[in-house]
């Protein structure tokens, strides 16, 4: 349990206190008028011993009873308030509203319920009555209870303490201290359950044979060895074995017992503390001396002590484990005799609690219940980014909508997905072979390659590459200072390899939207993923290349072919396996290509055979058609980038994007007080601060919360939480999930149709995939194909990484062309 901020709770809550023979039912009124003020009304009801031995069914069925009884009482039965459960026996917590009994304690033991979560089965006893509700929101021990009861009144109360029937202890501990958790930041209440200390062995040594004796006599022997020195259940116990043992040896009594003397717990703990021992004795039918009398206060102050003492040593056990947290921070508290004698560095204040653990219960509870607000408010907003299945199948159904629009002359112009002929008809026969240059562009830096492929040897091409970087300035600038770039990064490459002044075909990987009417030639539709170069929307960039060429005069390309990113996916994977038809890019942008029927392309003469179709996917929803699945968020997003409108599929599901609509999603969940508690940082105001590759980190199975914090320093958020950590990842598997729910809706979309064209039943295809999202994202991939086998039933499909980019498919279809132009020439 989390400690929760204080003061920031109001309302009515109930609690139960359960721990002994008898529990307690509160009603506890929270005001919030600028002062910490709780009103209380409460009521004890006796748990019958026959219940505290029988079946847990009866005993929670009695509890329910009774607090129904309560409920009648104020007149609040119609009322479904939250209640808080002080259940103080060991239990294992894995969340709030969850405890699993591990072992009854306190002469408690109700058969069905070790093992089981008792939150389950007060419920269970409530809805069988059926007469009034409440919300159970919290569990906790009696220990935390009276932390938060005391820590109310005292914020710098951090430890509980128990010594009653039983004796418990419990303190706030670092997170990372807490192997159990994944966690390093923040503190967390540990239940120490200290009672059980020594079960081990590690008291033998301090153990007297009456201890022994007292366990042996016990319900649960073997178990609480140190409660059983130190509680209250046990100490009168203590004492009257001494008294025994001390009256047969002659010492006491003049030798002679009582049958009150020898009955089990006959000497009550409260007697102990009682300075007139003569009344006590001769309530035992004993007929004291005044010396026996002054041996029996003896014997009760040294009982009295050792339980006092070993309780003081393992509290400063608890100090010295929270000073040491602290790394040398002082205590400003004064601490009781017995443990500033063992502790000199420490100071403690201890402070009773005057209204038990209940009231601490009411206090978790009305965290637990803004909390459960919190959450529900930050789930509503996350639910707007989860789509249904029939809302996936209407994805589907709109981009084929869109494919059929985009393949037809009259409708072309007017689909947001234009489907591109690419010129792409045929794939390698193992006849290629020559030097292909390759140019691969598409990003913030571009890759040349030297691709040697070698005749009758399928599947063997050699290939050399070197990656330069393009300046924002030269993205942004002239089209003639971008391609004189590139050009120079050309030069140097073939210095590099030796081949200065070489002239060679080259294949140029142009991932942008492009309107081709010949393999050798592309006119630019318009820039994406940043890219803003004058001079070049309209125009061929082939011409633009050459253009640069002969500025520099240093080489020649004797043939260029264009080639879109997922057309040369398509082609490198095509070149491994002659199944694969389609290509996909998921990267900083995202687009598909696939084999479509020359029948069905009416933009190109001819109905033979099939043509590659670069479909510009990630401009489908720009005439609206995504607008009933984006969020504000997608708005947000959409509105601050460089073309606002446009590419509004590609803004859903791409790397240039992700990033962008989980800092928004963060930034409103703080401006909402649901994260980091409601302090934004400056760095995570900037736009494209949150790099993508944050995604795929955070949501890695292998990392943990501290890596995530660590992400989280990165933007400035230095004080984050465990529960902030958290968070994140939740938005960020939000937000991926839906991006790769999109892709595979639209992929499904590619291999129905393909299936249809083919007349098919059962179609089986291969995809060529590249970009880095798909690729470094722990589970893009598995939800894709998970949704596209979930809306394509009759498609098997199978997945290829493209290991060599698409560079090495566009030197492979340069080859393709410049095989048949030599064949046409002979």
């Amino acid at each position: 349990m989390v400690k929760g901020k204080q003061g920031t709770k109001q309302g009515e809550f109930l609690a139960l206190d359960l721990g002994g023979a008898n529990f307690r039912v509160l009603l506890v009124k929270v005001m919030a008028d600028g002062e910490q003020k709780v009103e209380m009304e409460n009521q004890i009801y006796d748990i019958p011993e026959h219940l505290m031995r029988g079946s847990g069914t009866e005993l929670f069925d009695h509890i329910a009873d009774c607090l129904a009884n309560f409920l009648e009482k104020l007149g609040i039965k119609d009322k479904k308030l939250p209640l808080g459960f002080t259940f103080s026996f060991p239990c294992q917590q894995t969340k709030l509203d969850e405890s699993v009994l591990l072992s009854w304690t306190k002469a408690f033991k109700s058969s069905g319920v070790e093992g089981k979560d008792v939150v389950s089965l007060l419920r269970k006893s409530i809805k069988k009555r059926g007469d009034f509700d409440v919300d159970i929101l919290a569990v906790i021990n009696d220990t935390v209870g009276t932390m938060m009861t005391c820590g109310y009144d005292d914020h710098l109360c951090e430890i509980g303490l128990i010594v009653g029937t039983g004796t418990n202890a419990c303190y706030m501990e670092q997170m990372r201290n807490i192997e159990l958790l994944d966690a390093d930041e923040g503190r967390m209440c540990v239940n120490t359950e200290w009672g059980a200390f020594g079960d081990d062995g590690t008291l033998e040594d301090l153990r007297t044979d009456i201890d022994r004796e007292i366990d042996a006599g016990s319900l649960n022997p073997g178990k609480q060895l140190f409660e059983k020195m130190i509680s209250g259940m046990y100490m009168g116990e203590l004492v009257r074995l001494i008294l025994v043992r001390m009256t047969r040896e002659q010492l006491l009594f003049q030798a002679k017992t009582t049958a009150e003397l020898l009955t089990t717990g006959s000497f009550k703990t409260m007697s102990v503390f009682v300075h007139d021992a003569e009344k006590v004795l001769r309530g035992l039918n004993l007929d004291p001396s005044v010396e026996d009398c002054i041996a029996t206060q003896r014997v009760c102050q040294i009982v009295s002590t050792r339980a006092a003492h070993l309780c003081a040593a393992t509290l400063v056990a608890v100090l010295r484990q929270i000073r040491d947290n602290k790394a040398a921070e002082k205590f400003s508290r004064r601490l009781h005799k017995m443990v500033r004698r063992l502790v000199p560095d420490c100071d403690v204040r201890f402070l009773q609690s005057q209204c038990g653990s209940g009231k601490g219960a009411a206090m978790v509870t009305a965290v637990a219940y803004r909390l459960a607000a919190q959450n529900a408010e930050r789930q509503r907003i996350l639910d707007t980014m989860c789509l249904s299945r029939e809302q996936l199948l209407e994805v589907k159904r709109r981009m084929s909508e869109e494919m059929v629009r985009g393949l037809s002359k009259q409708t072309h112009e007017q689909a947001s997905v234009k489907m591109l002929p690419a010129y792409v008809r045929s794939t390698p026969d193992g006849t290629e072979h020559g030097d292909f240059l390759a140019l691969d562009l598409g990003g913030s830096s571009f890759r040349v390659l030297l691709v040697q492929v070698q005749s009758g040897q399928r599947h063997k091409a050699k290939m050399q590459q070197k990656i330069y970087s393009i300046p924002q300035e030269t993205m942004q600038g002239t089209g003639e200072e971008l391609f004189d770039h590139i050009v120079d990064c050309i030069a140097a490459f073939l210095e590099y390899m030796g081949m200065k002044g070489a002239s060679l075909p080259l294949g140029f990987t142009f991932s942008f939207p492009c309107h081709q009417s010949r393999l050798d030639q592309g006119i630019l539709l318009k820039w994406t993923k940043g890219f803003k170069a004058s001079g070049c929307e309209g125009h061929d960039v082939i011409l633009l290349l050459k253009d640069a060429v002969r500025r520099r005069q240093e080489f020649d390309l004797n043939f260029v072919a264009v080639v879109n990113d997922t057309v040369g996916t398509m082609m490198t994977c095509g070149y491994e396996d002659p199944k694969c038809e389609v290509g996909l890019i998921v990267g900083t942008g995202t687009n598909a290509c696939y084999m479509e029927e020359m029948s069905n392309i009416e933009l190109v003469e001819g109905n033979e055979g099939r043509m590659s179709i670069n479909m510009e996917w990630g401009a489908f929803g720009d005439n609206g058609e995504l607008d009933d699945f984006c969020t504000r968020f997608d708005h947000i997003v959409d509105d601050s980038s460089n073309n606002p409108g446009k590419q509004r599929y590609e803004k859903m599901i791409s790397g240039m994007y992700l990033g962008e609509i989980v800092r928004n999603v963060l930034i409103d969940f703080t401006s909402k007080g649901l994260l980091f508690r409601g302090k934004l940082s400056e760095r995570l105001k900037t736009w494209g601060i949150f790099a993508t590759k944050f995604l795929s980190q955070i949501e890695s199975d292998r990392l943990a919360m501290r890596q995530i914090r660590s992400i989280l320093q990165h933007l400035g958020l230095t004080s984050s939480t465990i529960d902030d950590s958290v968070l994140v990842k939740e938005v960020c598997s939000v937000v991926a999930r839906r991006a790769a729910q999109l892709c595979g809706a639209g992929l499904a979309a590619v291999v129905d149709r393909m299936r249809e064209n083919r007349n098919l039943n059962q179609f089986s295809v291969t995809v060529g995939v590249d970009g880095t999202l798909y690729k470094t994202h722990p589970h893009f991939s598995s939800i894709m194909q998970e949704t596209l086998q979930d809306l394509a039933p009759q498609c098997q499909v199978t997945f290829q990484k493209s290991e060599d980019g698409s560079g090495k498919g566009a030197a492979l279809i340069t080859a393709v062309a410049c095989r048949i132009k030599s064949e046409g020439q002979h």
